[in-house]
């Protein structure tokens, strides 16, 4: 009987019985718990693969409402972390997927370990740099990729395997351009949607062993102008730094993560150089502050108009200013070096 909710699944030739047995002992990592990633983590868990690990670093805030199929205004109010508000989300839809809920920031120095033992990684983050160290740690693992993307009403998907196709570093390169990101120039749901959904078909194709199948390109669309186009990925470069010279760059970052301005959230992210004790900043912070807590984060309203949220990793946002000197000041005021 327990697998009475997967028998539309199974009547699909493709899959069968034995795909669904594939699928249910499969361990799979999703990393970005925003739109692209919670339409994912939706599929993979109403698919029934066995385990699902949830990596990403935000709690959830009203303007994801619009895209992020997971969430609701409850998690805004309770200021959720994604990951935890899509666990208890998705053990609503089947008690039978084991979650594995991570708050996290993906860096050099812990990569390796918050993807260690998946079978697979899907994509589901905002920008390049987080792309690339996870395309590194796959590459130097063996583990499948499945890369996506889509802001406006644009998107575009690929798979890369190593030993058999080229790494997303052959594609993109260095991927350092600023670009345009959701938060400067929009995205609509519909194209999250059709991109996360590309992606978890390909999940599936390689959970079951379907390589036949498998999209061997660039698949690139827009889906208010009505167009697509998929691009053969480039063979893997003798010379690239990942699938090549297997130097993986990415991975070779030293020392503590600089302060980072959050492209178009007038937020800068502060790494600090240990966790912190939320009950303790609390009580200290709760002498000037107005504070909010829950037992993943706190957020302080600082009497300067400014507001941090702090995480026990050490992680601070600074939101209310895009100035890196302001916001490592009220960090040092507030937070200590």
């Amino acid at each position: 009987m327990r697998r009475e909710r997967y028998s539309r699944q199974m009547l699909f030739a493709p899959i069968g019985e034995s795909g669904q047995r594939k699928i249910e002992a499969a361990h799979v990592a999703v990393v970005g718990m925003g739109a692209l990633g919670t339409v994912i983590a939706n599929h993979l868990a109403r698919a029934g693969v066995g385990r699902l690990r949830l990596i990403d670093r935000d709690y959830v805030e009203r303007s994801n409402l619009q895209r992020q199929m997971l969430y609701d205004e409850e998690d805004v109010m309770q200021l959720r972390p994604k990951v935890i508000a899509a666990e208890r989300r998705l053990k609503l839809i089947n008690g039978d997927v084991r979650i594995e809920p991570v708050v996290s920031h993906v860096t050099a120095a812990n990569a390796e370990q918050l993807l260690e033992g998946v079978d697979l990684v899907v994509d589901g983050t905002d920008n390049f740099g987080t792309r690339l160290l996870v395309n590194d740690v796959c590459f130097k693992h063996g583990i499948p990729f499945i890369y996506g993307g889509s802001i406006s009403s644009n998107g575009m998907t690929a798979v890369f395997v190593p030993g058999e196709t080229s790494c997303l570093r052959c594609l993109i390169g260095a991927g350092d351009g600023a670009g345009d990101t959701c938060d400067t120039t929009g995205v609509i749901s519909p194209i999250v949607d059709i991109v996360a959904s590309l992606q978890a078909a390909e999940a599936l194709k390689l959970l079951v062993g379907d390589h036949a199948a498998r999209r061997r390109g660039l698949l690139t669309l827009d889906i208010w102008r009505n167009s697509t186009m998929e691009m053969k990925l480039p063979s893997p470069g003798a010379a690239c730094p990942t699938c090549g010279l297997k130097q993986y760059p990415s991975l070779q970052a030293e020392g503590a993560a600089l302060p980072v301005t959050l492209c178009g959230r007038e937020t800068v992210q502060i790494s600090g150089p240990r966790g912190l004790d939320l009950a303790l900043v609390k009580e200290k912070l709760s002498r000037s502050c107005e504070v909010t807590a829950n037992p993943y984060l706190l957020r302080a309203g600082l009497p300067e108009g400014e507001r941090l949220v702090i995480f026990p990793d050490g992680r601070v946002l600074v939101q209310g200013t895009e100035d890196l000197s302001r916001a490592q000041s009220l960090y040092d005021r507030y937070i200590g070096s």
